[in-house]
């Protein structure tokens, strides 16, 4: 065995080592690797129900805030009827109110002038 048959033995030598040392943080960062891998796939497990859960909470808020819609329709409708309502009864009987009370306030103005006041003089 020569002299460069005893360095190149060590240089393999040398080179094994290193790719032994070299292998360990990569079989370490594979084992990482599939930890991650096992985390996504969890994750996406967990959260796929959540997300059909939420589309169907979604749909249901916009069903009921429809039903919202038309029952604010039906209150404005309502509010439109008692106005009209309002109007026509202040119409109808206000004006009648009005001209019944001024006649009675006039009458009892004519009956305090025409009663005779304690002390014998009539105001005239």
């Amino acid at each position: 065995m020569s002299l460069g048959d005893v360095a190149g033995l060590l240089a393999a030598g040398a080179f094994a080592v290193l790719v032994a040392l070299l292998a360990i943080p990569l079989v370490k960062l594979g084992g990482v690797l599939d930890q991650t891998r096992q985390s996504i796939r969890e994750t996406t497990e967990g959260v796929t129900p959540l997300l059909e859960e939420t589309a169907v909470t979604l749909q249901e808020t916009n069903k009921q805030l429809a039903r919202v819609d038309v029952i604010t329709s039906n209150v404005a409708d309502v509010t439109g009827n008692v106005s009209a309502l309002v109007a026509l009864f202040a119409a109808t009987v206000g004006g009648p109110l009005i001209k019944l009370a001024g006649f009675s306030a006039g009458v009892r103005a004519a009956f305090r002038t025409a009663r005779p006041r304690t002390g014998g003089t009539r105001r005239g």
